[in-house]
């Protein structure tokens, strides 16, 4: 194992890119890694993309004591160990990480109708589900995980309900894309909207989660679909996925929901959010038709958390629907957009702009900064 020591199952020092507070660049790491607990897995990380939510929470002030921490949680990998009671995996297998599991037997994934898994789902706190505790030393000193995922790293360990076995004949560089964005902007659209056919449809903010909604938008069928954004460059971009119409908002003499309602005869049917501010939200949901015109926000916001609109716009039959994941269950749903992406039906490889070695890692933050890429693509040490 190249730049890595390790007894089977037992603790593996490894390098990982650690951030030592808000905003600081990642320090590549001599780290320690824990093998896995009961029902986790550890995994030798091979490719993991860089996602805007691991920019907006290494960047935010609102838990400075969440650090030293590893972000990461776009990530495909292969399994270099598993814990006691696994029996889904084994050493050797490929999989893709998600940030939120599936562990198939409590009320939500028994449902079918939701992916707001009970004892898997969005881990906020900086640790493991299992035990509240973290897998990765350094110095001696816990460092924090992210998502549960932490895929900044040679090797980490997840929770086995938290990865999905792919095909070692998948391209992992570019199928790790779906552990995260691409996956919720195909579901926003497939899944929770379910957009018909000859459909109009606006989207706000044209980066990976805008563009995966535009593809699965396209292959519906949608007859009209307007990109907005404030950088004409995505216009060329959006072409690529399908989307007809741009318009940028600095541009309009108008409220850019009022150039929406004029051009699509009262408003769109379907619009979704994929910036990650809650002011556009409630834009979006006026640039709906009256009736039927539904709103998916998708996005995660930096700053304000609160939405506010007037409930005359939900009164009149438009509805606000939010979107984890694209309303995916992780196992059951994933390995189908795999094989899509195997069969060329789901678009990965035009979204990613840069393929940058790990120890480049900082100019991938720098480049998502600066608007300058969609997806980096880290590849960690063969």
């Amino acid at each position: 194992m190249s730049s890595s020591s390790s007894k089977s199952a037992g603790v593996i020092t490894c390098r990982a890119a650690v951030a030592w507070g808000p905003g600081q660049p990642l320090l590549l790491e001599e780290v320690e890694v824990d093998p896995p607990s009961a029902m986790e897995i550890r995994i030798k990380v091979v490719c993991t993309s860089l996602c805007r939510s691991d920019v907006t929470q290494w960047q935010s002030q609102a838990q400075p004591d969440l650090f030293p921490r590893i972000f990461g949680h776009e990530a495909s990998g292969i399994v270099e160990s598993v814990g006691e009671g696994v029996t889904e995996f084994q050493a050797g297998d490929h999989v893709l990480t998600v940030f939120i599991g599936e562990c198939q037997s409590c009320k939500h994934c028994e449902s079918g109708k939701s992916n707001m898994c009970q004892k898997l789902g969005l881990e906020r706190r900086g640790v493991m589900h299992s035990d509240q505790k973290t897998r990765f030393r350094v110095k001696g000193k816990p460092v924090y995980h992210y998502c549960a995922v932490s895929s900044f790293s040679e090797y980490t360990v997840v929770h086995s309900g938290c990865a999905v076995k792919i095909s070692p004949d998948v391209r992992m560089e570019r199928a790790c894309l779906l552990s995260c964005g691409v996956a919720a902007g195909i579901g926003a659209a497939w899944k929770v909207a379910d957009i018909s056919k000859g459909s109009t449809v606006v989207i706000f903010g044209l980066g990976t989660v805008g563009l995966s909604v535009a593809q699965a938008a396209k292959s519906r069928g949608a007859s009209r679909i307007i990109g907005v954004d404030i950088n004409p460059e995505k216009y060329e971009k959006g072409k690529v996925f399908g989307v007809t119409e741009y318009i940028n908002p600095e541009e309009c003499k108008e409220p850019v929901q009022q150039v929406i309602k004029q051009i699509t005869d009262g408003g769109a049917d379907y619009s979704f959010e994929c910036i990650g501010d809650t002011n556009i939200v409630s834009t979006a949901l006026q640039s709906c038709c009256d009736g039927w015109g539904m709103t998916v926000t998708l996005g995660v916001p930096k700053t304000k958390t609160e939405i506010s609109t007037h409930y005359a716009f939900l009164l009149t039959g438009r509805t606000l629907k939010g979107s984890l994941f694209g309303g995916w269950r992780p196992k059951s749903d994933l390995p189908s957009l795999v094989e899509k992406y195997s069969k060329g039906e789901i678009q990965l490889d035009e979204l990613v702009t840069h393929d940058i070695p790990f120890e480049s890692i900082n100019e991938a933050f720098n480049l998502m900064k600066e608007g300058s890429c969609l997806r980096c693509v880290i590849h960690m040490p063969k």
